[in-house]
């Protein structure tokens, strides 16, 4: 199979919804982050194969077309959009390093997110606008995410101590990598830095307002506005670049839609089996991993259950300290390992509404 490399990742600030991006639509701040890539890989507008986005609330249209357009791609490049809620960032990269393997050189993937723009959605025949989308054809096992985060909790014995805990350290990580992850931040309408991450503290998390159980404002993520883009090339073109981190394997998997936090662990071991990892690999194998904070509980769990070093996961903070641009999250993971492996293994995760988890793994 035709091999696939990152040669460079770029992405906006994550920044609250209502924030300094309120107005600013994703076809701007995705124009503005595949420009960047381009730049960085010294690659041609005319050299882009296609543009794989992924958005979860916008309005549809098919963004990935709009962004490819307004970056100033050729006409040809079709774009094509995903709706995978949480994961669609990540899977976006797995669907460019398929179209790498079929004969693409050069395919734009990511995600974009406009928690602020996000359209008022009711159905037919209804006369209030629902907040959450059916993601299983079954009430009874669809639940509010809140929720299911906290009956996980409960099934697991994790507490709201260590929930709090975690956001707590995700809060301090972020805070002491400003600098750090400046350059990975495309600046648009003037915002050049993550806005969210706070000294919190866990007497502060500790007084959080409770949103279901012991999960609170503190120790779930809020939603929030951001672009993510990595730059996905053959080998051939990775050739000549000054920087290439491999996409070494990749799975997207279902598991219960009662608890969608879980879903990763199954990709997490089948992605790190296809990389030579394996079960049982040991703290020393992984360089980093990047695994996603929609609720500080899912984060716990799914390191747990796989087995990862708490110690190499999300050491510059996480989504509890950034914040949650859905369609955009997973990007943001793949982001982060790009800049800050170091010749390893990097692993991405994340779980998304229904019961999907995917997993990525790099060598940089």
């Amino acid at each position: 199979m035709r091999r696939a490399f990152v040669i460079a990742a770029r992405r906006t600030a994550v920044v609250p919804k209502g924030g300094a991006l309120r107005g600013v639509s994703v076809d701007a701040m995705g124009a503005a982050v595949l420009r960047a890539v381009l730049a960085d890989a010294g690659v041609d507008a005319g050299a882009v194969d296609e543009v794989v986005l992924s958005e979860a609330v916008g309005e549809g249209g098919n963004p990935a077309r709009r962004v490819a357009l307004l970056a100033g791609l050729p006409e040809r490049v079709a774009g094509l959009s995903v709706d995978r809620q949480c994961a669609g960032g990540l899977d976006a990269l797995l669907i460019a390093r398929a179209l790498v393997a079929a004969g693409a050189d050069v395919v734009v993937a990511g995600g974009v997110e406009s928690a602020s723009l996000r359209p008022e959605r009711r159905r037919a025949g209804e006369g209030l606008p629902y907040g959450q989308a059916r993601f299983t054809p079954w009430p009874g096992r669809d639940p509010d995410m809140a929720e299911a985060a906290d009956g996980l909790a409960r099934r697991l014995g994790i507490t709201r101590g260590e929930a709090d805990g975690w956001a707590v350290a995700s809060h301090a990580k972020a805070l002491a990598a400003t600098d750090a992850v400046r350059r990975e931040i495309v600046p648009v309408a003037g915002v050049a830095e993550d806005a969210f991450a706070r000294a919190l503290t866990p007497a502060l998390a500790a007084r959080a307002k409770v949103v279901a159980g012991d999960v609170t404002a503190a120790n779930a993520a809020v939603a929030a506005d951001a672009g993510a883009l990595c730059l996905v090339v053959s080998e051939r073109v990775a050739a000549r670049a000054a920087r290439a981190v491999e996409i070494v394997s990749g799975v997207t998997l279902g598991g219960d839609p009662v608890e969608p936090g879980l879903a990763p662990v199954a990709a997490i071991a089948v992605a790190l089996e296809a990389a030579g990892i394996g079960a049982g690999f040991g703290a020393a194998a992984l360089e980093r991993a990047e695994v996603m904070e929609a609720y500080a509980v899912q984060a716990i769990a799914c390191v747990r259950g796989a087995g990862l070093d708490p110690l190499r996961v999300n050491l510059r903070g996480g989504a509890l300290a950034r914040g949650h641009p859905i369609g955009a999250s997973g990007a943001v993971l793949a982001v982060r390992l790009f800049h800050d492996l170091t010749g390893g293994h990097g692993l991405a995760a994340i779980a998304a509404a229904g019961g999907i988890g995917t997993a990525l793994v790099l060598r940089g």
